[in-house]
């Protein structure tokens, strides 16, 4: 098996002593931006790894029903550069998200944790602790002081009906701090979503979102046809999606590395400057990292959804 060794985040909180109460340790994190939609979560001593799509420039990503979109710029990092992990977030099954060469590399004991549909073909890939989540369930993984809360939530991947053609999407919000405390930060990330209704639900159960990670790119298929049907959010849609969800800082990715895009990053950086957001929208290149940050007294986690828990490798 190549790739990282296994960190192996435990399903359950570990029984460790925390902090003083009233003075709660304040934990660091980051975000690296690898490329697509793939990104490097750190927190603590978890360390996440966001839909991993490791395919070199050049090559092909396949996304069924016939069709395939080239990859126009490399990874910043290999599967086999990757840190020991604790596990995976997969917003969905697409082959610019999910790759061979992460079926291949990516160890098969890593908790993965995404759709149902999804988390079905893992398994039968021998992926044997995939997890599969409803909209707004969760699951808990933790390692060491650290504990990472995934609560799926809404998304769709294309207008109604034509959604059924495409695998169902998942956002998630993955809150994150001490294993015996509340979270120190929120993070919400799209996943490949249009800007539905069902979206409005997200502020009403999360009102304070501290970053968010915006699937952009307006991509149309048939691949990159101007005129085709979009399925991801374009400029305009992630500045709505912006205002709608309000997030502390927001970072775009999944723009610029597919044929299948349509929407440069240039829209979105217009549009949100018009409408006097720029302030919020924090911008990295491959290879670059986001600082997590937390706000000093974290807002009350709402009711767990009933989601089962990763099981430990």
């Amino acid at each position: 098996m190549t790739g990282p060794a296994p960190s192996h985040a435990q399903a359950t909180p570990s029984a460790v002593p925390g902090p003083p109460s009233g003075s709660p340790e304040r934990m660091t994190g980051s975000l690296q931006f690898i490329g697509n939609a793939t990104v490097l979560i750190r927190f603590g001593d978890l360390t996440l790894l966001t839909d991993p799509n490791f395919l070199h420039q050049g090559q092909y990503a396949y996304l069924g029903l016939g069709m395939a979109t080239r990859r126009l710029r490399e990874p910043a990092l290999s599967i086999a550069e990757l840190p020991p992990l604790d596990g995976i977030v997969l917003s969905h099954l697409h082959g610019d998200h999910w790759d061979r060469a992460a079926r291949r590399g990516l160890d098969r004991d890593l908790p993965v944790v995404t759709t149902h549909k999804a988390a079905r073909r893992l398994r039968q890939r021998h992926f044997s602790h995939a997890v599969g989540l409803a909209t707004w369930s969760d699951s808990v993984l933790v390692h060491g002081r650290t504990q990472a809360r995934i609560t799926a939530l809404p998304g769709r991947h294309a207008p109604l009906p034509v959604h059924r053609l495409l695998p169902p999407v998942m956002g998630s919000m993955v809150e994150l701090g001490p294993a015996d405390g509340p979270p120190q930060v929120r993070l919400y990330i799209s996943g490949d979503t249009l800007l539905v209704d069902e979206l409005a639900d997200i502020p009403r159960r999360f009102p304070h979102i501290d970053h968010g990670l915006f699937h952009l790119g307006g991509t149309r298929l048939p691949t990159g046809w101007s005129h085709g049907l979009m399925v991801t959010m374009d400029g305009r849609q992630g500045a709505d999606l912006l205002e709608l969800v309000r997030p502390a800082t927001v970072t775009p990715i999944h723009h610029d590395d597919y044929t299948v895009f349509t929407s440069p990053l240039t829209a979105f950086t217009a549009e949100v400057g018009r409408r006097g957001l720029g302030d919020r929208v924090t911008y990295v290149e491959p290879g670059g990292t986001v600082e997590l940050r937390g706000r000093a007294t974290p807002p009350p986690t709402p009711p767990p959804g009933g989601g089962a828990p990763a099981p430990a490798g």
